[in-house]
């Protein structure tokens, strides 16, 4: 069977089925707003077992599912649990054309969007450590991964997925000029990569009103070895349409560059979460 024929099977799976199908955990969300809420639940139920334990944790964090983030500083708040125990690695920060960073205020700035989002809702109190919030910078391009290795494993790799199967900015890296094997991605680290048009586009639909000027070119991304090496994976979309295939080729594909995604195939434990719009069949109800 052919790759088409493949992904036009795993198309006509509903829904309600791909639990039950899939070869790894998937749950469904009825509505985003609970998949918000569990995003959130499971965030800080991690840290509140840490921090009961008297542990530090360290987790990798997306800005894509991001919604999440201001429900996850009620419940701070409302626990009165300081964060102080945790550090969060963001998976990822945009670019401008020239490869630098763009400016804190910038609305694609997601160090910034954390800060505003999170951070700065969370009484100041509670909140975490300035340098226990790192974000991947070209100014010091192996300063995320040496604090990972400094501090120990990874305890949650969180995260989205793209239209393309990227994870973080991980996008499909073999072209007609350069063949990267699945052993060099999996090993791959922090990098500086210009942005596929069709990752341009979906974030100019989404956010800009298809202004695709308007959306920075380049990013920075931690490489897949960080990302993998996460005690857990959890992965959660929210993506609507854009992300009904893709949801179906990570659920069901092998590991494979063109997709790289799939790579947490092979992780001992991953689980996946989708609202009902992200995981509807195209192909039927």
């Amino acid at each position: 069977m052919g790759k088409r024929d493949q992904i036009e099977q795993w198309l006509n799976i509903p829904a309600a089925e791909l639990a039950a199908a899939s070869p790894i955990p998937f749950t469904l969300f009825e509505t985003r707003a609970d998949l918000y809420r569990h995003f959130a639940e499971q965030m800080f139920e991690e840290a509140r077992v840490a921090a009961e334990a008297g542990e530090e944790v360290a987790v990798i964090v997306p800005i894509g599912p991001k919604r999440h983030y201001p429900l996850l500083a009620d419940m701070v708040n409302a626990s009165s649990m300081s964060l102080r125990h945790v550090t969060y690695f963001g998976m990822d920060q945009w670019l401008d054309w020239q490869g630098r960073p763009i400016p804190f205020e910038h609305p694609f700035n997601l160090e910034g969007y954390f800060h505003r989002e999170f951070l700065d809702r969370v009484a100041a109190e509670l909140r975490p450590l300035p340098e226990n919030v790192l974000f991947p910078t070209v100014l010091e391009l192996d300063r995320s991964s040496d604090e990972i290795r400094r501090r120990g494993r990874i305890a949650t790799t969180y995260g989205g997925f793209g239209f393309q199967g990227h994870l973080a900015f991980n996008e499909p890296p073999s072209n007609r000029w350069t063949e990267v094997t699945i052993e060099e991605l999996r090993a791959s680290r922090t990098r500086v990569v210009p942005l596929a048009v069709d990752t341009i586009i979906a974030h100019a639909q989404r956010s800009l009103g298809g202004n695709v000027f308007g959306v920075p070119p380049m990013a920075i991304t931690l490489g897949m070895a960080d990302l993998l090496s996460a005690n857990r994976i959890r992965l959660y979309t929210d993506g609507g349409a854009w992300k009904q295939t893709i949801l179906r080729i990570l659920l069901f594909d092998e590991p494979t560059v063109d997709y790289p995604v799939t790579l947490v195939r092979d992780h001992p434990d991953v689980c996946v979460y989708a609202d009902a719009e992200s995981a509807a069949s195209p192909t039927g109800p």
